[in-house]
Formats: structure tokens, sequence, C-alpha cells
């Protein structure tokens, strides 16, 4: 995953560049950039490994020297960026986020045979620098842009930096969020629609799909209009969105209290507290407690002062040891104690086995597990949730190995995600055999769609239910 934010202003605007894109340090855990442009100077960029340290510390000597009135910001888990590009639009630098899922196909029978790229660390193109190869085909920065959209299987929303302004465009079916901020001094255009308030802005506007904007200090003007279909992804609520953010005017926090009171509303035990696995499951947590009644605690703390990127050393048994360092119990709140558990997901199910098996050595007498979201059943194809896009890598597609084989059918698969189906429940019962908790109750996909007060057509949710 990844965030960016931009900047066009009046003065300097690196202060707000470097705590804007600061802002988004919980959307990457891999590397950040910053460019800067400004008429003395040109462009500037650097691009820092922040996979041990915090965005700030790495760019303390950036936030000295580098000055400009525009400049874009990036976080990402995945490629460097933003790149600087020279090209016959001129010099410009591109940032951007999602997924492209046909880059070999777009090499070979769009950009030509007589195109180089820069490989990453693993073998593959970098995805933003074939993002601004695609859009260099067109004859200007418009045309390139929807080209892109168009080409490109996945999603793709960017920023782009020139010398006389910043070019803002969501993707076309608007999976990932582009907000626009506005103070008398410039305006802002980022992912996280919090990240822009403690620097003196405020809403200006929030991006359509597909929609193309450019922006200077002065004025923003909408260059594509807004498409009618919207598939933004469901996922952004429920567990990568700050809670402070809003997405479609539908604010993250509420959407994640109002999960777990739907959660609440079906469920049949009656446990001593209940609990958010920190930090993302809080407030899933709290909206179950509010609607059933059952006392919300807090049995273990997530010790984050000196953990902002957790320190993983090659030796697996030691990298389990440093993931569970950081959650300190408390023992009065757990030994004797029946706890169920809110987590936003269950993905692989190693972490929260893990967990639950801490609860239990500390004294738990029963742990039970209710995640937000409906079992994930198929890679996301439009987002890089995870480096990984292997489907048995999931706890769910292992256990229904497990129970009909290697091949199994799309319409059997169907089944396995009707949580009112015979196959749904077997898939339950033997994750919850296999990771060891009391019982195990999924939030519901009609309830967890509800729960954003938006309409079910303007949500992706593929990863569920394998529907685009």
């Amino acid at each position: 995953m990844g965030g960016f934010f931009g900047v066009a202003s009046k003065e300097d605007c690196v202060f707000d560049l470097f705590f804007g894109t600061d802002y988004h340090f919980h959307l990457g855990t891999r590397r950040a950039g910053l460019a800067v442009y400004s008429k003395e100077n040109g462009f500037d960029r650097a691009i820092h490994n922040i996979e041990n340290a915090p965005f700030r510390t790495k760019f303390l000597d950036e936030f000295e020297s580098m000055h400009g009135c525009y400049g874009i910001g990036c976080i990402s888990d995945y490629e460097a960026q933003p790149i600087h590009v020279r090209s016959h639009h001129g010099s410009f630098a591109i940032t951007t986020v999602g997924k492209i899922n046909n880059s070999d196909e777009i090499v070979k029978n769009i950009i030509g045979s007589h195109t180089h790229f820069f490989e990453m660390r693993n073998g593959e193109i970098n995805p933003t620098e074939l993002v601004a190869a695609i859009i260099n085909r067109k004859e200007n920065f418009v045309d390139g842009i929807r080209y892109a959209q168009e080409v490109i299987e996945g999603s793709v929303s960017m920023l782009i930096l020139t010398e006389k302004g910043i070019y803002a465009a969501r993707d076309k079916m608007g999976r990932t969020p582009v907000v626009i901020g506005k103070k008398d001094e410039g305006f802002c255009a980022s992912f996280e629609s919090f990240s822009y308030l403690n620097l003196g802005y405020h809403d200006y506007k929030e991006l359509g799909p597909g929609e193309i904007v450019v922006f200077d200090e002065n004025d923003i003007k909408t260059l594509v209009a807004p498409g009618n279909k919207m598939k933004i992804c469901t996922f952004l609520w429920v567990y990568y969105g700050f809670p402070a953010s809003s997405y479609e005017g539908i604010s993250v926090e509420k959407m994640r209290n109002n999960c777990g009171a739907f959660i609440a509303k079906r469920d049949n035990v009656r446990p001593d507290c209940v609990a958010g696995i920190p930090d993302s499951g809080i407030a899933h947590a709290v909206g179950y407690a509010n609607e059933s009644g059952v006392p919300y605690s807090r049995p273990f703390i997530k010790y984050t002062p000196t953990w902002p990127r957790s320190f993983m050393p090659p030796n697996q048994s030691k990298r389990k040891l440093i993931a569970k360092m950081k959650l300190i119990p408390i023992h009065d709140l757990i030994e004797g104690k029946r706890l169920l558990l809110i987590d936003d997901s269950i993905v692989r199910g190693t972490q929260l086995s893990e967990t639950t098996q801490f609860l239990y050595d500390c004294g738990a007498k029963e742990v039970h597990i209710r995640p937000a979201c409906p079992p994930l059943l198929y890679s996301c194809k439009y987002l890089n949730f995870s480096r990984s896009n292997s489907e048995m890598d999931l706890i769910t597609r292992r256990v229904i190995a497990e129970l009909e084989g290697d091949d199994v059918a799309p319409e059997i698969l169907a089944e396995y995600s009707d949580p009112d189906s015979e196959r749904y429940q077997k898939m339950l019962d033997k994750i919850c055999e296999k990771l060891h908790f009391t019982s195990l109750r999924y939030n519901r996909l009609d309830d967890m769609l509800e729960a954003t007060g938006l309409s079910a057509e303007n949500l992706c949710t593929y990863c569920w239910n394998g529907k685009e």
C-alpha cells in the first residue's frame, strides 16, 4: 500500500509537504520520498529507506535543505518514488498509488521494444516509472493520464509535479481516494483527508472516479470530469485508513464503530470483556461494547514509543519473538477472564493465533475471536495490500483446500463466501480449530457494507466474494 501528499503554495511548501507526507506513515513500511520544484533551483528529490526508522528522522536533512513552492511526497510499501523524468513534456516528478497487473503486456505491446526501464531489487519494473512511460506516449499530460487509466489493469491514482503546478488524478474506478485541501497560501492534494487539517487547510473537494485536476498556488481546474461508476476499496475503512480520515464523507472511526455494533447484534456469547487488537481493531471493539453492554477492556497494550517499525532479524523464531514483544499483558485483566477480541481481519492467521496463545499463557479462560470483515477468500487485484499474490497464503484457502482439494470450482468458492451455507460454517469450524480459538464468528458482508452507509454497488468487495 502507500499514500501521497502534494502542495502548491505562495510560500515555501516544504514544511507542509514534510508533515503532510509524514501523516501517511501508517500506509507504508519500506520507502519514502520527496520532490520539490523552485524557479531558482529547479527540481530536487530525495528517497530513503524507512523500514526501521520514522519518516521524520530520515528526512530531517531534506527538511532543512529542500526549498520550493511546489512539491509532492509519498510513503510506499513497494517501490522507491517519486521518480524524476525528463521527456517531451519537459521535466516532471510523479508518484502513484495502485497496482499494475499487466505490466509485461504494456511494455511489449504499448511501450515498444526500444524502451528500457530500471529494475527494482526484485527484478520487477518500477510501476511508477512505467506509468510515466505510458503518459509520455501522448502529446500532453491530460491525454497521457487518461491513457494510463485506460490501459492499466488494476488501479492507479497519481500526483505529477511540473514547473507550472501539480496534476492530481484518481483511479478511473475510484478505488483509492484523492482529496483536495485549501488555505490562503495555496492548495494541497492528499490520500488521507485528515493529513492537512493541522496544517491550516480546510476540505475543498474529493476527486471523483477518474477525475483529473491541475492546481497551483492560486487556482485549481478540473480537466477531466469524474465518471459515474465507483468501486472504492472497502478495506480502507476496515483496516488501512487512519481513524481520523473520511472517505466519500464516511469517517473511518464511525464505520468501525458500526461494524462492531453489527457483530454484537448477531453474537450469542457473553464474555467478561471485549477488546480490540491494536490499533485498527480498537474502534470495532468500542462499537461492539457500546451495542452489547459488555465492558470494553485493554487486557494488553501495544508498546509503540520505540517501535515505529519492527526490526526483523533473518531468523524466523527471532522474528516471531520481536513481533510479540510489542504486546504487553495486563495480567489482572486476563487471568480467569472470558475475553472477546476483535481484529480488523484474519489473513494468514499466524499472528492472531500467537496472540490467542499469549492470552491463554497469561491465564485467560476463553478467547473468542470476531474479525471485523468477512473471510478473505481472494488476493486483491487492485491494490498492493501484500507483496504475496498467492491465495494459498490465506488461511481460508488453505482450509478449503483441505476440505475440497486443490482444484475448487468457482461455484463452490461462492458457497464458502455465503455466511448462511453449510460450507461456510465448516470453514469457520476448521479455522477455529486450527488457530485454537474458543469460538469464531466473522462479520457478515452485508452488515459490513451497511456499516459504511454507502450503496453496495459503489464498494469493491472482490477480496471477500470475488465479484468485480
